[in-house]
């Protein structure tokens, strides 16, 4: 198990060195887990790790994000693609590639999505590249502080609504939040927020230990067994 609050990259090669990967996986995915409306958490896949990725390689982060939701108890994640419109003919070429990997897979996967969609609670996986993905994440934290700022600047004399704009902080900080995981590895590993604070580290150690006990390898390595076999048919 290990940690990092440094580069991505560098992140990414140090993890595949010191962990390997768990059989059968190409190319690991940065994870982190997100909030929704209904309360639960929602994982996005990938989140910065791979900018610049192919189909096949999207193919896995699907793959990596619904064994790792069924680990947390979602037995049957529902997994959107990321794109400009719910539409399947939507989205650049390589989305629409993309698509149609994800639609022979043995997941519970239920098309493409809009960003504005991305926490309604409909999904349980997002799968993204990297680029978009990051985008994704940062749009979702910067419109969170945006939000509590402007809760508590309007009610400096309700503290019913001061709470409620720091509970929408809390909820979308990094620092609270510890850190994203690179899926596909065959130990646990983590890779904190480029501006994590003396909050962070502590926070992302007890995500580390959880994430420890959880039985993703395993149902990671179920899902690529059945990937494979039905492709043989």
């Amino acid at each position: 198990r290990d940690s990092t609050a440094g580069s991505t990259g560098a992140a990414l090669a140090g993890g595949v060195a010191y962990a390997g990967r768990i059989r059968g996986v190409r190319t690991p995915a940065l994870a982190t887990f997100l909030p929704s409306v209904p309360g639960r958490r929602l994982c996005l896949a990938d989140c910065g790790a791979n900018v610049d990725c192919k189909p096949e390689r999207m193919e896995q982060f699907a793959l990596m994000a619904t064994a790792l939701m069924q680990s947390c108890g979602v037995e049957e994640p529902r997994v959107g693609l990321l794109s400009v419109g719910v539409e399947e003919s939507k989205g650049s070429h390589f989305i629409r590639e993309v698509y149609d990997l994800l639609e022979r897979l043995p997941i519970r996967f239920t098309g493409m999505m809009e960003a504005r969609d991305a926490l309604s609670g409909e999904y349980d996986v997002i799968v993204a590249e990297g680029f978009s993905g990051n985008v994704l994440l940062k749009t979702v934290e910067g419109t969170g502080l945006f939000t509590a700022a402007r809760l508590r600047a309007s009610a400096s004399a309700d503290s019913a609504v001061r709470a409620a704009g720091d509970a929408i902080a809390s909820e979308l900080d990094f620092a609270s939040n510890g850190a994203s995981m690179l899926l596909g590895l065959s130990k646990p590993f983590l890779k904190a927020h480029g501006s994590a604070n003396a909050a962070t580290i502590p926070n992302a150690v007890r995500q580390l230990l959880q994430l420890s006990e959880l039985d993703f390898p395993q149902r990671l390595q179920a899902l690529l067994s059945r990937t494979a076999e039905q492709q043989k048919t």
